[in-house]
């Protein structure tokens, strides 16, 4: 079992898990980043039926020195839960300061957006070699932080501007999205500096956050027709719950529901922790779509 890479605290973080081998890894590109590992179901013996697949987009501030090792024991949760598996991972900023930032810069414009895009529409594909024990047709789509900014932006491509290159022509096949914590309300998450800037950062920079946030933003990417559920920690201090409520008040102004579920006493990173009560119920979200 590989260790954790080392890497500076972030806030409101629980104790560290040691990092969970995948049963199966494909890549959807030729980049290292460009890749899925695939956990399969942990069932009793006899069990029968394909499982549902869910997709996990992990977060970190869409920054490079955080990777998909940090969410693997949750994915791992899931899979003894029941579920499918799929982890992806996708090209993050760069790991070195730009020139006149304090610290690594977050995502890349357009590579962050075009992996999860490709790796989604890859998925039925690497899931039939990679994990036959998949039911495809009842993907759930997950993600944390800026992962669940990821699993929002995704179910909403056929919302996109006309143009845009990630556009789908229809829904993606999804049975529902759950959010955990995400970066969805990007005026909000601005407003409050959420991560250091990391939004803003994500678009390129001041100079061009107006042309790119209505390709980017979940609240501008509403209504989407998916089931989307949320769960966020009234005490979350890393993405504080005022962006989720930000966004499912847009998406209510758009005339749909977003499930909002607030975790009193319950800060960032629980939602991830297998060994926090608040895991098993974002399993329970999960569960709510998938079957």
């Amino acid at each position: 079992m590989p260790s954790m890479p080392s890497r500076a605290p972030l806030p409101d973080e629980p104790p560290e898990h040691p990092a969970v081998a995948p049963d199966a890894c494909a890549a959807y590109g030729d980049h290292p980043d460009q890749v899925v590992d695939f956990y399969a179901p942990r069932r009793e013996s006899g069990s029968g039926g394909a499982a549902p697949l869910v997709v996990v987009l992990h977060g970190g501030a869409w920054r490079a020195q955080y990777d998909r090792q940090h969410i693997t024991p949750f994915a791992d949760f899931l899979a003894r839960r029941g579920f499918a598996v799929a982890n992806v991972e996708y090209r993050r900023g760069s790991s070195l300061p730009r020139q006149n930032a304090d610290g690594p810069s977050a995502g890349r414009w357009p590579e962050t957006f075009d992996d999860v895009a490709a790796a989604l529409d890859a998925l039925p594909h690497l899931v039939k070699e990679a994990l036959p024990e998949a039911d495809v047709r009842r993907t759930v789509l997950t993600g944390h932080s800026a992962g669940g900014h990821l699993a929002l932006w995704a179910a909403a491509r056929h919302v996109l501007p006309e143009g845009s290159r990630w556009r789908l022509d229809a829904p993606p096949q999804l049975r529902g999205v759950v959010a955990l914590a995400p970066v969805a309300d990007f005026a909000t998450a601005v407003r409050l500096d959420v991560c250091g800037g990391a939004v803003t950062q994500l678009l390129g920079g001041p100079a061009r956050y107006e042309e790119r946030q209505p390709y980017a933003d979940p609240a501008a990417l509403l209504p989407t027709g998916i089931a989307t559920a949320v769960v966020q920690g009234r005490t979350d201090t890393t993405v504080p719950h005022e962006v989720a409520e930000a966004y499912a008040d847009a998406a209510a102004g758009a005339g749909e529901v977003v499930g909002l579920t607030l975790l009193e006493d319950v800060g960032h990173f629980p939602l991830i922790d297998p060994a926090a009560d608040a895991c098993a119920v974002v399993a329970e979200e999960i569960a709510q779509l998938a079957y």
